[in-house]
C-alpha cells in the first residue's frame, strides 16, 4: 500500500475509466442491440435520415466510449503498475546494499541477479497483463448480469436465462485447481531461472580459467542442463495456464447451449434471443478472463515471494539508534575475546577468543596459513560483520555503537583483489571523494606509482578501464587501489596484501610509498608475502582462528614453529 500512495491520482483515474468501460461493454452493447436495433429495423417507425443517423450512431458511440475508457484505463493502470514495480525493485536493491557479507556467501550472485531483474520483470509483466482486466472485467460482468435481469423481468418466460448463470460457480473449481498448480510450478520456474543465470554469471567471470583448463565443453553441458531444467519448468507453467481457458469456455458454452435450447422450446423469436445470447456471452467472457487473471496472480505471487526473501532477510549490521561520536580519532584498536562464525549456529567458528590490541599509530602484521581467519579478522574493523562473541573497540568505543558511515569514513581498505568500476581512471580513484581536486588524484597516483602507466593512456586520467578493470594488469589494478587509500587518508588502514600482484622492482617502490601512507596511522597488514613484514612494528600469527604468537620477527622465528615453517617455505619458493 505505501508503494501505491505516490500514484493514487492516476490509479483513481484508472478505476473510473475501468468502471465506464465495464458499463459500456456489459450493459451498453446489449442495451443498444435490445432497445435501438428494434427501432431501426421496425418499418412502422418511419424514421427520416437524420433520425436514422442518430439511432445508428448509438452503436459507434457505445464503442467510442468503450474504446476511449478502455485505453485510458489500460494506460493509467499500467503507469501505476510499472511505477510501483520499479519502486519495489529499487527497494530490493537498497536492501541488498545493507545486507551483511555473510548473506552473499550463502546466496549465488546469479540467483540474486535473477531475483532483482528476472523476478521483478516477471512480476511487472504479470501485473501489466492483469491490470488491463482487473477493473474492466468485474464491471462488465455486473453490467451483463443487470441486462439479463432486465430482459428476464421484461419478457415473460425468459427467467430461465438466469438459471444459465448457474454454470459460473462451476468455473471456480478449475480456476482454483489450476491456480494452485501454477503457483508451485511458477516458483520452481523462477528458481531454475536463477540457477541458469548463476551458471552464466559464473561462466562469464571465469573466462581465463575455462580456456586454460579446456572446460568449454563442460561449461556448454552445464549451461545446457540448466537451460533444459528451466525449459521443462516453464513448459509446466504454460501447460496449466493454457489449460484454464478451454476448460472455462467449454463450461460456459454449455450454459449458452442450454439457453438456446430452452429459448427454442419456448418459441422465442430470434430478435429477442440475440440480446440474451449477447448478454450471456458478456457475462461468461469476464469469468474466463478473471480465471486467467487468477493464474497470472499466482505467477506474480511466486515472484513476489522470491523478492520477499531478500526484503525479509535481517540486516544484521545496523546503525545504532543513538550513535556514539568518535571525535578526533587516536587509533587505538582492541579485539576483546572475539569469536566469529558465519551463518547458522551449527557452522564452525572462524575465530576463537582473539585478544589483540593495536596501539595508536602501530603497524601490526597478521600472518598465518590459508583459512586461519586473517581476512575475517580484518573485516571486523569496518563492520563487514560483527563478532559472534566479544567486541571490537576503537579508542575505547565499541564499534557497534558507532554509526556505520562515520566508522567506514575512518577506515581505508585495500583488499587482496580490488574491484574497479566500469569508468575512467579518475572516477575509480575518487569513488566518492567529491571534494578532491584533479591535482590530488594525480598526486596520489604518483605516490602509488600508478602515474607511470596512466600517463601512457591516450586519454590519460579520462581513459575508460572496462568492466572490472579488464584493460589493466593485476599489478596496475592494485596500484589504483593503493591510490584510493592515499587519497582517503583515513586514520585506520587495513591492507590485505596490497603488493601481492606486483613484481619485485615495483613492490620495492610501492613499499617505499606505503611507508609514507602508514605514517601516523593504525595499520592492520595482512601479509601473504613475507617481504611486507618489514613495514610492521610487530607480527601476530593466526592459526585456525586463534592467536598462537605475537612479537618481532627474530623472536617469532626462534619461538614459533608455524611462523618459521611459513617463512622458510616462502624463502625456498622465492
Amino acid at each position: 500500500m505505501p508503494l501505491l500512495l505516490p500514484v493514487w491520482l492516476p490509479f483513481t483515474g484508472a478505476l473510473l475509466c475501468g468502471i465506464v468501460y465495464g458499463i459500456s461493454s456489459g450493459f451498453g452493447l446489449p442495451f443498444v442491440i435490445d432497445q435501438i436495433f428494434p427501432i431501426i429495423f421496425d418499418p412502422s417507425t418511419n424514421l427520416d435520415d437524420w433520425q436514422l443517423t442518430l439511432y445508428v450512431a448509438a452503436l459507434p458511440t457505445a464503442f467510442l466510449v468503450r474504446g476511449v475508457s478502455g485505453y485510458f484505463n489500460s494506460y493509467l493502470i499500467n503507469f501505476c503498475g510499472v511505477r510501483v514495480l520499479e519502486q519495489l525493485r529499487l527497494k530490493v536493491f537498497r536492501k541488498l546494499q545493507r545486507l551483511p557479507l555473510s548473506f552473499f556467501r550463502k546466496n549465488q550472485s546469479g540467483d540474486l541477479l535473477s531475483r532483482v531483474m528476472g523476478d521483478a520483470e516477471q512480476l511487472q509483466n504479470a501485473l501489466l497483463q492483469i491490470s488491463n482486466d482487473l477493473i474492466k472485467q468485474p464491471v462488465t460482468f455486473l453490467g451483463a448480469i443487470a441486462v439479463l435481469i432486465h430482459l428476464a423481468l421484461a419478457n415473460e418466460g425468459l427467467g430461465f436465462v438466469l438459471l444459465c448463470l448457474a454454470v459460473i460457480p462451476i468455473c471456480v473449481f478449475p480456476i482454483r485447481y489450476v491456480g494452485s498448480k501454477v503457483m508451485k510450478r511458477a516458483m520452481r520456474m523462477q528458481e531454475q531461472a536463477g540457477g541458469l543465470t548463476a551458471v552464466l554469471n559464473e561462466n562469464l567471470g571465469a573466462s581465463p580459467e575455462i580456456r586454460a583448463y579446456n572446460l568449454e565443453d563442460r561449461e556448454i553441458e552445464r549451461f545446457s542442463q540448466a537451460s533444459s531444467k528451466f525449459f521443462n519448468a516453464r513448459m509446466k507453467v504454460i501447460k496449466y495456464v493454457n489449460l484454464l481457458t478451454p476448460a472455462i469456455e467449454i463450461i460456459t458454452a454449455i450454459g449458452v447451449a442450454i439457453a438456446i435450447f430452452q429459448a427454442s422450446r419456448e418459441g422465442f423469436q430470434l430478435e429477442l434471443v440475440v440480446p440474451v445470447i449477447m448478454a450471456l456471452y458478456m457475462s461468461y467472457e469476464p469469468v474466463k478472463k478473471l480465471g486467467n487473471i487468477h493464474s497470472r496472480i499466482k505467477q506474480a505471487v511466486a515472484s513476489l515471494d522470491r523478492l520477499d526473501y531478500v526484503l525479509k532477510e535481517p540486516v544484521g549490521i545496523e546503525d545504532p539508534k543513538k550513535p556514539a561520536k568518535l571525535g578526533k580519532i587516536k587509533g587505538k584498536l582492541r579485539f576483546e575475546d572475539v569469536s566469529f562464525q558465519y551463518g547458522e549456529e551449527e557452522d564452525p567458528f572462524v575465530l576463537h577468543g582473539v585478544d589483540l590490541e593495536l596501539k595508536a599509530g602501530e603497524v601490526v602484521a597478521i600472518v598465518g596459513p590459508s583459512g586461519s581467519g586473517k581476512t575475517t579478522l580484518a573485516g571486523l574493523i569496518p563492520r563487514f560483520h560483527d563478532p559472534t562473541k566479544g567486541r571490537v573497540t576503537l579508542d575505547g568505543i565499541d564499534l557497534k555503537k558507532v554509526g556505520l558511515t562515520e566508522l567506514r569514513d575512518a577506515v581505508a581498505l585495500v583488499p587482496q583483489h580490488p574491484f574497479l568500476f566500469d569508468g575512467n581512471v579518475r572516477d575509480n580513484v575518487l569513488i566518492g571523494e567529491t571534494e578532491s581536486s584533479d591535482a590530488s588524484v594525480e598526486e596520489v597516483c604518483k605516490m602509488a606509482h600508478a602515474n607511470d602507466f596512466v600517463k601512457n593512456f591516450e586519454q590519460g586520467y579520462d581513459e575508460p578501464l572496462g568492466e572490472e578493470g579488464s584493460r589493466l594488469s593485476g599489478g596496475q589494478i592494485q596500484r589504483l587501489a593503493l591510490a584510493r587509500a592515499f587519497l582517503k587518508n583515513a586514520p585506520i588502514l587495513v591492507l590485505d596484501e596490497a603488493t601481492s600482484a606486483l613484481d619485485s622492482e615495483n613492490e620495492e617502490k610501492i613499499q617505499e610509498a606505503m611507508r609514507k601512507l602508514i605514517k601516523g596511522k593504525t595499520t592492520l597488514l595482512i601479509a601473504h608475502r613475507f617481504s611486507s613484514l618489514k613495514l610492521a612494528n610487530r607480527i601476530v600469527v593466526l592459526d585456525k582462528g586463534r592467536v598462537v604468537a605475537d612479537g618481532k620477527h627474530d623472536d617469532l622465528y626462534q619461538s614459533c614453529r608455524l611462523y618459521r615453517t611459513l617463512h622458510d617455505a616462502q624463502d625456498a619458493q622465492a
